[in-house]
């Protein structure tokens, strides 16, 4: 095996185009070659000491995210946690707190597994990732970026650098609930992220939502627009639930059944719906939202 260090980002694009695959926490690489999922590549390049990859910062577009964020500095900082709440729910809730402070969201997003809790909120939230090579850069949206379980688009000389995040308008809330066993080292049974936004009214003036764990990679749901302008009341979250169900496409596996998954699912994006509209409404709901709401295992 042949490994570098890279302490520039044009260095590490470079080793890409030799044919090196990127790794920063290895949180997911490591652990899938134990259990045999894949083997180590021939060639690694370490990407963890490209402090340019780190920022979180308000741009005039909205936010940006550098790649090698971790999820422990997603779940505290301010700007995420202002105006970009679901991501801050989801990565409170990754692995174990050193899963989380080693763990980045580039690699999160770029390992392509439809059970990650991160991208449900990221797709709900518009966000696009800055993929980079010595040919140029490019931007895609995520739904652009995931193929399949484990396969993105991206090229293999391409690194992502970033993840960028529109603007929220006024009176926005974004919230990510999942369905848990236990209350440290889960994996997604099922999840839901949701942003919307309210009207003067308090009526429903915009709505995302996406799937986690119910297809081969995140699912938005689509068909909300028939529930705009109308208030969030029960009849509004049990549509948002039964659209959820119905569009889910999960498998059976030890963990859970398809059917079992297919209506937890919408309970779910009924929660999450309606978390985010309490925090569109200016309601504070600490992060995570799962443990305000009740959700889970107890502790």
């Amino acid at each position: 095996m042949r490994f570098t260090t890279a302490t520039t980002v044009d260095d590490a694009l470079v080793a890409l185009a030799e044919g090196a695959r990127p790794v920063a926490g290895g949180s997911d690489l490591v652990v899938g070659a134990r259990q045999g999922k894949a083997p180590l590549p021939e060639h690694l390049v370490a990407i963890d000491r490209l402090d340019a990859l780190r920022h979180i910062t308000e741009t005039t577009e909205g936010i940006s995210i550098g790649a090698l964020v971790s999820h422990h500095d997603l779940e505290r900082h301010p700007l995420v946690l202002a105006s970009a709440t679901g991501i801050a729910d989801a990565s409170a809730l990754v692995g174990s707190p050193s899963t989380r402070n080693v763990g980045t969201v580039g690699g999160n997003v770029m390992n392509g597994s439809p059970a990650m809790d991160t991208g449900a909120p990221l797709v709900t939230l518009g966000a696009q990732a800055e993929l980079r090579s010595l040919r140029g850069s490019r931007r895609l949206t995520l739904t652009e970026l995931w193929v399949g379980p484990g396969r993105t688009s991206a090229a293999p000389d391409e690194l992502c650098v970033a993840l960028h995040l529109p603007r929220r308008p006024a009176r926005s809330g974004s919230a990510y609930v999942r369905l848990e066993y236990r209350r440290a080292m889960e994996i997604a049974v099922v999840g839901a992220g949701a942003a919307v936004t309210l009207a003067a009214d308090g009526s429903l003036a915009a709505i995302h939502v996406a799937l986690t764990a119910v297809a081969p990679v995140i699912l938005p749901v689509a068909g909300l627009d028939a529930v705009l302008g109308r208030p969030v009341d029960d009849d509004l979250l049990a549509e948002v639930a039964a659209r959820a169900s119905e569009q889910a496409r999960p498998i059976s596996d030890l963990r859970a059944s398809d059917r079992y998954r297919r209506h937890t699912v919408g309970v779910m994006a009924r929660r999450a719906v309606d978390a985010a509209a309490r925090r569109a409404g200016g309601e504070r709901l600490p992060v995570p939202v799962n443990r305000t709401l009740g959700i889970g295992a107890a502790s």
